[in-house]
């Protein structure tokens, strides 16, 4: 399915305003005035994210009654539990809280559900053995929110629990000793957005000052929220909630900490990508590097490990970690290729690719832990909700699968609720979802997902689009406008990095194929007198087209800062493209 480009409108009064105001260039004043920058010093403002506009911690709901009983914990030795999530956010925020406690002196450790054999969040076998093991106050992560029943064995079994949680808030609350949530019913905190290490960030910055009697904290406690600002920002961007609003801030000076003073772990995966070289660190360095790898190891079932580098002492097993979190980042796109080829391969041959409403394909031992990648990739590959299903090997277990939406709008939540009867159990929210299905009603519930998403198309006249920001020539994009574009940055969810289209281009050579198994696109683009190098990930099916059209093209694309070996060259990731309709007239 085609989409749509959308070219955002712009008041150009408003533009030429900001152009004289401020000194921009005419490509980042649009970009500004479409991000609802209308002014030199909203510009400023905008582009100036400075720490004091993070809110006091003790604003975010539910932090006094948390830092009171940790406070008591830590001065009564009470053994202490961190219990966290198995994705990049909920280990970076158990690492924050881990690292804050060890070095306020208390007896802690932490626990990450197995994904592969426990699943999501809190359960109760866990806790059971927590507890038998003399653990006395649980703290949960990135996840717990909707944990009624575990937080009711807690009280049962003499077990303190504090949630900190970032999720949707369900029509009951646990009956928790303490709920850190930035959407805590009840409460009015202005930003509902942080993530979970997020939350986890604000909770152990409070510690800190309730310890120091003041908001003024010991060197080694900035130092060490400094750090845990890095932690944070990688939770921030690995959980892809919008990068407004402090989030903005805790990636802008998260990023700026991880290169500066990364915890000992973290420089040793950063060395093993080659982060260490790179003279500033992006949110697409993490988003791309960082954060894959610490999913991997949540994904193979191996959380824990990802935690211990991130709370671990520099030395020999440091290294250790990192290569081995680096080894299961290849284990897990070996298997992820895997398992996206036979779904394509099953796309193509057994289903109508541009006629269905969605795709719901099926295969049997599909690894479980990268299905929801590849549901992900392929939704945005063929603009419809995708949802990928592993069939057990033995067919005695039931069937599990994810579901992604890519950017088309669809609502997940709502299609599969509309196909509950074939579903032994499902959750999530508009964009992504997981089912638990049985074999024998895998064919009935791929009818009926279709049609629940084509009436979803066509009573909600929902189209996929690309979101264009402006038409800006190739010939516009130098080191100095890049330069000033990144001063947008952090880019991500809630403030993406722009999409450009230019008219009129031509291929100077043949498109070629490139990287490992030739799954990437590299083209030289031509339009008037310059030509810049063109990647596209993951579009190696693009090669053939592009060189085989005809005539000029148009193309959607992001431009970007590439460093090489110390030298940096301004080039362009390709998002879409199509044949130019009607010739380009001379200006």
């Amino acid at each position: 399915m085609n989409r749509q480009w959308r070219i955002t409108p712009h008041d150009a009064p408003l533009v030429e305003q900001l152009i004289r105001s401020s000194g921009l260039a005419p490509v980042v004043a649009q970009l500004l005035v479409s991000r609802g920058v209308y002014s030199s010093e909203d510009a400023t403002a905008f582009m100036d994210t400075k720490l004091t506009n993070l809110r006091d911690p003790q604003e975010l709901p539910g932090v006094p009654k948390a830092t009171r009983i940790l406070l008591d914990a830590i001065e009564q030795r009470t053994p202490i539990v961190i219990y966290g999530d198995y994705d990049a956010d909920g280990m970076t925020g158990s690492a924050i809280l881990v690292n804050g406690l060890r070095l306020l002196g208390a007896d802690v450790s932490y626990h990450v559900p197995n994904r592969l054999e426990e699943g999501y969040g809190l359960n109760e076998d866990a806790i059971r053995k927590l507890v038998s093991r003399g653990k006395k106050l649980i703290v949960s992560v990135d996840c717990g929110i909707g944990s009624v029943g575990c937080a009711n064995l807690c009280r049962e079994l003499g077990a303190t629990l504090i949630i900190t949680d970032h999720h949707q808030i369900g029509e009951q609350l646990p009956d928790a000793e303490a709920i850190v949530h930035p959407r805590l019913p009840g409460t009015n905190y202005p930003f509902g957005e942080l993530c979970g290490a997020g939350v986890a960030f604000k909770l152990a910055w409070a510690l800190c000052q309730a310890k120091c009697g003041q908001k003024k904290v010991t060197p080694p406690m900035k130092r060490y929220l400094m750090q845990s600002l890095a932690l944070a920002a990688i939770g921030t961007i690995a959980d892809v909630v919008p990068l407004v609003d402090e989030n903005r801030v805790i990636v802008n000076h998260g990023l700026k900490t991880l290169q500066r003073e990364p915890l000992p772990g973290l420089w040793e995966l950063m060395k093993r990508t080659q982060l260490d070289q790179v003279s500033e660190l992006t949110t697409e360095n993490v988003a791309f590097s960082l954060a894959p790898r610490l999913n991997a190891a949540g994904r193979l079932g191996q959380a824990q490990l990802g935690i211990e580098l991130m709370t671990i002492e520099a030395g020999e097993r440091a290294g250790m970690l990192a290569e081995y979190i680096d080894g299961l980042n290849a284990t897990r796109d070996t298997l992820q290729r895997s398992v996206q080829l036979a779904a394509q391969k099953q796309a193509k041959e057994e289903f109508d690719i541009e006629g269905d409403a969605a795709l719901v394909l099926n295969g049997v031992g599909w690894h479980a832990g990268v299905i929801g990648v590849v549901a992900g990739r392929l939704a945005e590959k063929y603009a419809k909700p995708v949802i990928i299903i592993s069939m057990d090997n033995a067919g005695k277990a039931d069937a599990v699968g994810s579901g992604r939406v890519g950017g088309t709008g669809v609502n997940l939540y709502e299609a599969l609720c509309e196909c509950e009867n074939r579903l032994v159990r499902f959750g999530g929210h508009p964009a992504a979802g997981g089912i638990t299905i049985r074999e024998a009603d895998i064919e009935a519930f791929r009818g009926d997902f279709c049609e629940a998403v084509a009436r979803q198309w066509t009573d909600q006249d929902i189209t996929p689009s690309i979101q264009i920001d402006a038409e800006a020539p190739l010939g516009q994009l130098n080191l100095h406008i890049m330069n000033q574009i990144e001063t947008l940055a952090p880019f991500g969810a809630g403030n993406p990095r722009p999409i450009l289209m230019g008219r009129g281009v031509e291929l100077a050579e043949p498109a070629k194929k490139m990287g490992g198994g030739e799954r990437h696109l590299s083209v030289q683009l031509k339009q008037g007198d310059r030509v810049i190098r063109g990647v596209a990930f993951g579009a190696s099916d693009w090669c053939d087209p592009l060189n085989e059209c005809d005539g000029p093209i148009e193309i959607a694309y992001r431009p970007v800062i590439n460093e090489y070996r110390g030298y940096r060259s301004v080039e362009v990731q390709l998002v879409d493209w199509r044949k130019q309709a009607t010739p380009v007239q001379a200006r």
